[in-house]
């Protein structure tokens, strides 16, 4: 299990060192991943190394205990032939077979249960790392959330404490206002100016004409009074 714990060591120690570097959350689950993946390598190396031992022991177990019934046979066959003396070499060969077989047998037991807790922890492992990746996307987006909301902060304190910019756009904004009122006042004013000179000519145009008739009324009434008194021959009137 000591793979594990190794695999446990290095995460944490990348975590720590891209923490303590205040790294991009987003760089740093990408590398945080990368890591455990390529960890996650090494481990299955390591398992497939031990399973591989496994075999190997299951392997010459086998071997040993085909050797042992090898010997016996040879024994059997010794005791047939009458040759006592060559059944007991054979029995204590089959005897030292049976010995290394049962020691494999028992090392390969001891083999096969770690390689298979070793399995149920790699695919725990695995399942693991599946679910940091799947949770990737939402940390980073949690992530980049926090910090537009820091800058946001940041921003307003940074304003907050910066009253003459508050004041420049306060002044700025009056000084808009006058502008713009000085520009109303000035149009209404050349209105006013060019309507009273229109109807100023208009007035007098109008009175030009009146008195004009006035006049010729006058005049015609003046011809009117003195043709009448002068009589037919241009003379005086008779009384």
């Amino acid at each position: 299990m000591g793979i594990f714990n190794r695999f446990k060591t290095v995460v944490s120690s990348n975590i720590n060192d891209l923490i303590n570097k205040a790294e991009n959350p987003e760089k740093m689950l990408n590398q945080l991943l990368i890591d455990m993946n390529e960890q996650m390598i090494e481990s299955k190396k390591a398992v497939a190394m031990a399973i591989a031992d496994e075999k190997k022991l299951e392997r010459e177990a086998l071997e040993n205990k085909r050797q042992a019934e090898e010997w016996e046979k040879k024994a059997m066959l010794a005791v047939r032939a009458g040759r006592d003396d060559l059944a007991k070499e054979a029995l204590l060969r089959k005897q030292e077979f049976e010995g290394y077989a049962a020691q494999l047998g028992t090392q390969w037991q001891a083999q096969k249960d770690s390689v298979e807790k070793l399995k149920v922890s790699l695919r725990e492992l695995q399942g693991k790392i599946d679910e940091a990746s799947r949770k990737k996307n939402i940390l980073i987006a949690r992530a980049k959330r926090a910090e537009a909301q820091d800058r946001i902060n940041k921003t307003m304190s940074s304003l907050s404490g910066n009253k003459s910019a508050f004041d420049t756009f306060e002044r700025m904004s009056r000084k808009v206002d006058e502008i713009e009122a000085r520009a109303e006042a000035h149009k209404e004013l050349e209105d006013a100016t060019s309507g009273a000179s229109l109807e100023k000519q208009f007035a007098q145009l109008e009175s030009s004409g009146a008195g004009a008739d006035a006049l010729l009324e006058d005049l015609k009434r003046k011809m009117l009074t003195d043709d009448a008194g002068r009589g037919p021959e241009g003379g005086a009137g008779t009384p």
